[in-house]
C-alpha cells in the first residue's frame, strides 16, 4: 500500500509502499479515503522538539481519516465491513484508575494514532474496534475527515454553559472555527475571534462570529476601532467589546492558539467569575496575572482531545440537527490534494492562512 513514512527519527516525510496492516482480534481494518492534515502532523515532519520526545520512529502519521470498514476482527461488536467511519485517536489502557471510571479521555497511558502507532497516513489503517466511530447519517468524506479536530472545538466549546453567553475565541485557526461555529449554534449571545491573518478573521465572520479582532495590526477587522498594537491584543478586544455595547467583559474564553500574548489578553477582558477553556499549547511557559485570576475569580480548565464518547455523540447529532451547522463545519476545508500531492498539501497547511486541509487517497 502506498503511504506516507517517516523512516527514523529526523525530518521529513516520504511516499512510498509498505505492508498493509493486519487487524488483531479487537481491531478493524479500515480503507483510507480522506485523512486531514494537523498541526501535530507538522510537528512530525519538520521533527522539532516536542516531535522527538514525543513521537515514536519509524512511524505513519496522521489521525483525523474517514474511510470503509473492510475487515472486522472476530473480537470487535458493533463495527461491519462496508461502514463508513472515524476514529477516536487516542488509545487508551483500559486500566489506569481514569479508564475505570469512565474518564478515558484522561487515561495516564494514551497511545496516539498516529504518534506512537502508524496512522491515517496511508491506504489502509488498523484501529481497535472500541475506537471505531460509525456514521449512520450521510456525512460527506471532507467532513468525516474533520470529526477528530471538529471533536476539539465541541469539547472545549461545551466546557461551559454558553446560551446567552458572550464568548471570545483567541486562535481562528480551523479549530478554532468550528468552535465560532459551536458556540453560535449552542445559542452564544456575542463571538469574537482573534487570529493575526485576515483571511483567517474573515473565515471567522463567516463562521458566525460578530467580529473578527486583528491583534496583530491592533484593532477590530474592518472597523477602525484603535487597540493595542502590534503583539498586544488586549486593547484591541476591549475596543470590540464597545463595538458590540458590551459593558462587563466576555463570560467565556476559548484559548485555541497557544500564543503566548492570547491567555494574558483574554484574562485582561473577561468578566467576573468568568470561564477559560485552554487548548492552544504553548511553546513555552505564558506570564498570567495570576492575581487577576483570583480577585476575578475566573475559571481555567484545559482541554485535550475529545470526551470519550460524548463528545462524538455531541458533535454527531449537532451536525444532524442543524443545516446551517453542516455546512459552516464543511466550509472550514479550504483544500482537497490527491495524495500524490501531498507535499503541497503539508506547504498549504503550514502557511497557516486559511482552513483545513484535506488528502485524498482515492483518487488512483
Amino acid at each position: 500500500m502506498r503511504a506516507l513514512y517517516k523512516p527514523d527519527a529526523g525530518p521529513g516525510l516520504t511516499m512510498t509502499d509498505r505492508p498493509a496492516p493486519v487487524p488483531t482480534e479487537d481491531e478493524v481494518l479500515i480503507r483510507v479515503l480522506r485523512t486531514g492534515i494537523c498541526g501535530t502532523d507538522l510537528h512530525i515532519q519538520r521533527w522539532d522538539d516536542w516531535a522527538a520526545s514525543a513521537v515514536t520512529a519509524p512511524l505513519v502519521p496522521g489521525h483525523e481519516f474517514f474511510g470503509e470498514v473492510v475487515e472486522v476482527g472476530a473480537a470487535v461488536r458493533d463495527v461491519a465491513v462496508g461502514d463508513r467511519v472515524s476514529g477516536e485517536g487516542h488509545i487508551v489502557c483500559g486500566t489506569c484508575r481514569n479508564c475505570r471510571a469512565g474518564r478515558r479521555q484522561m487515561c495516564i497511558r494514551t497511545r496516539g494514532l498516529g504518534v506512537q502507532r502508524d496512522g491515517a497516513f496511508a491506504e489502509y489503517l488498523t484501529l481497535p474496534g472500541t475506537n471505531v466511530w460509525v456514521h449512520h447519517g450521510d456525512v460527506a468524506p471532507e467532513v468525516g475527515a474533520l470529526f477528530d479536530p471538529l471533536g476539539n472545538a465541541v469539547h472545549t466549546a461545551l466546557a461551559f454553559p454558553l446560551v446567552g453567553e458572550d464568548v471570545l475565541v483567541a486562535g481562528c485557526g480551523p479549530i478554532g472555527l468550528m468552535a465560532i461555529a459551536v458556540a453560535r449554534h449552542a445559542g452564544a449571545r456575542f463571538v469574537v475571534g482573534t487570529d493575526v491573518s485576515p483571511n483567517r478573521l474573515r473565515m471567522a465572520e463567516a463562521m458566525g462570529a460578530d467580529l473578527g479582532v486583528d491583534v496583530r495590526a491592533g484593532e477590530a477587522a474592518g472597523s477602525g476601532v484603535p487597540g493595542g498594537g502590534a503583539g498586544g491584543g488586549a486593547a484591541a478586544i476591549r475596543a470590540a467589546q464597545g463595538r458590540l455595547g458590551m459593558r462587563e467583559g466576555f463570560d467565556v474564553g476559548f484559548e485555541m492558539s497557544g500564543a503566548p500574548t492570547a491567555l494574558p489578553a483574554m484574562v485582561e477582558n473577561m468578566n467576573h467569575g468568568g470561564h477559560i477553556a485552554m487548548l492552544g499549547l504553548p511553546s513555552g511557559p505564558i506570564a498570567v496575572d495570576w492575581g487577576k485570576v483570583v480577585t476575578h475569580m475566573l475559571t481555567v480548565k484545559g482541554i485535550y482531545g475529545r470526551e470519550m464518547f460524548e463528545t462524538w455523540q455531541a458533535m454527531s447529532s449537532m451536525l444532524q440537527s442543524s443545516a446551517v451547522l453542516r455546512e459552516r463545519i464543511g466550509s472550514v476545508v479550504s483544500a482537497c490534494y490527491a495524495a500524490r500531492d501531498w507535499e503541497a498539501a503539508f506547504a498549504a497547511a503550514a502557511s497557516a492562512d486559511g482552513g483545513k486541509v484535506v488528502i485524498d487517497w482515492t483518487e488512483d
